[in-house]
C-alpha cells in the first residue's frame, strides 16, 4: 500500500477516533445509573488501548501529521479529561445522596461536586502545554492524562470488587493480599468525599507540575531501547494477575516510583558525562 494512500495515512486517526468514541460512551454511561459506572470505567481503559495504538501506528507508519496531533489531544480531552471528571462527579453525587443537581443545594455540596471538574480543567491545561512543549518528545513533564484517567477509572471497579468471586488466578495469595491491605474496609471509604476530593487535588497538581515521568511510547520493540518500559510492564503484569483490579493503584505508584528513579539516574549520568567532558578539555 502506498504511503500516500488516503487510508494508509489515516490509520492512526481511525484509532484516535475510536479513542474519542470510547470516551464519549464512558460519559454517557456515567449518567445511566450507579451500576453503569464500572462499565464506564472499562470504556476509559478501552480508550487508553486505542490511544496507545494511534501513537504506535503513527510512528510505525510514519503517518504523523499536525491534524493527527490536534485530533489526538481533542480525543484525550474527552476520554481522559472529561470522562474521569464525570465518574468522580457521579461518585460524589451518590456519596452525598443527591438525586439531582441544583444551585439551591448547600454551597459546600456544590463545591464538593464541582471539585470533580478540576480533572477536566487541568487535563486541558496539560494537553495544551504538551502540544507546544518541545521538551516532551521522549518523556513527559507532569502526569500523562491517560495515567490519571485510568487511576480514577479504577475507583468504581475497586468499590464493587468481591475477592470471593473475582480472584481467579492465585486465589489464596490474592485473597491474603486483599485482606492484608485492608481493602475490605477501604472500599467503604474510597468513594467518599474526604478521599475523592484530596485525590482530585493531588492528581490535578501532578498533571501540570513539571515532574519528569517516562513515556510508554515505543519507537521500536528492542529491549535495550525500552528496558525501563519492559521492566515496568512485567511488574505491572505480575501485580495484575495476582490481585487484578486492586493492582491499578499499586501500578500507578510503581509508575511514579520508576519515573523518579529514572530521573535520578538520568541526572547522574548527565553529570558524569559533563564531568568527563570537562576533564577531557582541561587535559
Amino acid at each position: 500500500m502506498s504511503r500516500d494512500n488516503f487510508i494508509y495515512k489515516n490509520i492512526p486517526n481511525f484509532f484516535t477516533l475510536m479513542n474519542l468514541l470510547s470516551g464519549a460512551i464512558a460519559i454517557v454511561l456515567t449518567f445511566e445509573g450507579r451500576n453503569n459506572l464500572a462499565l464506564a470505567s472499562y470504556f476509559i481503559y478501552i480508550a487508553a488501548v486505542f490511544d496507545f495504538f494511534d501513537g504506535f501506528a503513527a510512528r510505525t507508519l510514519k503517518a504523523i501529521s499536525p491534524v493527527g496531533k490536534e485530533l489526538d489531544s481533542l480525543a484525550d480531552m474527552i476520554s481522559f479529561g472529561l470522562a474521569p471528571s464525570m465518574i468522580v462527579y457521579q461518585l460524589l453525587k451518590y456519596s452525598l445522596q443527591i438525586k439531582q443537581f441544583s444551585f439551591s443545594l448547600p454551597f459546600s455540596d456544590i463545591l464538593i461536586l464541582f471539585s470533580a471538574l478540576l480533572i477536566a480543567i487541568f487535563s486541558a491545561i496539560r494537553l495544551a502545554k504538551f502540544n507546544v512543549d518541545t521538551r516532551q518528545t521522549e518523556s513527559f513533564l507532569g502526569l500523562a492524562t491517560p495515567a490519571c484517567a485510568m487511576l480514577i477509572a479504577s475507583i468504581p471497579l475497586i468499590a464493587e470488587f468481591n475477592p470471593i468471586d473475582r480472584l481467579v488466578l492465585f486465589p489464596d495469595i490474592s485473597r491474603n493480599i486483599y485482606f492484608f491491605l485492608g481493602l475490605v474496609l477501604f472500599e467503604a471509604f474510597i468513594v467518599k468525599p474526604f478521599f475523592l476530593v484530596p485525590l482530585v487535588i493531588l492528581l490535578s497538581s501532578l498533571l501540570v507540575l513539571e515532574i519528569p515521568m517516562f513515556s510508554m511510547k515505543f519507537k521500536t520493540l528492542s529491549f535495550e531501547d525500552n528496558r525501563l518500559k519492559f521492566y515496568f510492564l512485567i511488574c505491572s503484569f505480575l501485580f495484575f494477575i495476582s490481585i487484578q483490579v486492586l493492582a491499578i493503584p499499586l501500578i500507578f505508584i510503581l509508575y511514579i516510583t520508576f519515573s523518579f528513579f529514572d530521573n535520578m539516574l538520568s541526572k547522574r549520568l548527565k553529570k558524569r558525562t559533563e564531568q568527563n567532558l570537562d576533564r577531557l578539555f582541561m587535559e
